[in-house]
């Protein structure tokens, strides 16, 4: 398990620590932030390449994370970096990926850890991935274009010593063990156009308190607002999940 500082905006630290730090637990450690999805790729490529920054109390905005969906992989496959300039698996800025299933109804959170075939036994199983979060959208059979419901499916956080919090690590040895297994809408003026992407996440045992936010406010423009206990990877992840084609729910 990983122990984790609760994060606030006015203390930003290494970028590849803060991807994996929960928002704070008070009102003051929610996160306001921005996607600005790029067109062009990075590589001249056709697949788009996402920012994510921190919207700061001065006004200014501090970036976070980037990714880029990978060429040549089966199913969808998001690199995630807190490097804009080396969106690659082998960059020192890696710091987790997203995975859908074929139908991209099923998507999977991981950390930079080695995947199960990767890690042999010369490794330490500390060296293996850990998921963060498993995301399912109902299938729509019937293929109209509308609200969608998402399931999101942490791993949880339990409360340590001094107040610091720990993750609970969750490392499958297989595709069948794995989170996605398991188991309208006030924006409060932060959303300004309607979109089939927009959503919201709520507890399941408390549907007025909103988790996380995601909308569009201009065409390649997002807010993505977080709170407590998702932490930046996370959040960022299950963004990625909704700008993603799914072929059996539109």
């Amino acid at each position: 398990s990983l122990r984790l500082q609760p994060f606030h905006q006015t203390d930003i630290p290494d970028l590849g620590d803060f991807a994996l730090q929960p928002a704070g637990r008070d009102a003051a450690g929610s996160l306001k932030c921005r996607i600005s999805r790029h067109s062009r790729g990075m590589d001249g490529s056709r697949y788009p390449t996402y920012y994510l920054h921190l919207e700061r109390d001065d006004g200014k905005r501090s970036f976070l994370l980037a990714a880029r969906k990978r060429k040549r992989s089966s199913t969808s496959n998001y690199l995630i970096s807190c490097d804009p300039t080396d969106l690659s698996r082998r960059g020192e800025g890696y710091v987790g990926k997203l995975r859908a299933n074929f139908l991209g109804t099923a998507f999977t959170v991981f950390d930079s850890g080695l995947s199960p075939k990767k890690l042999t036994a010369a490794k330490s199983p500390e060296a293996g991935r850990r998921e963060l979060a498993g995301i399912t959208y109902e299938t729509n059979v019937l293929g109209f274009r509308g609200p969608r419901k998402m399931t999101v499916v942490l791993p949880a956080m339990l409360e340590a010593e001094e107040g610091d919090c720990v993750r609970v690590d969750i490392r499958p040895n297989s595709e069948e063990e794995g989170l996605t297994q398991s188991y309208v809408l006030n924006f409060h003026g932060r959303v300004t156009q309607a979109s089939v992407k927009n959503f919201q996440i709520v507890r399941d045992n408390d549907v007025d308190q909103i988790v996380m936010q995601f909308g569009r406010i201009s065409d390649d423009l997002f807010t993505m607002d977080f709170a407590y206990p998702l932490c930046p990877l996370q959040a960022f992840g299950i963004a990625l999940s909704s700008f993603d084609s799914k072929l059996a729910c539109e």
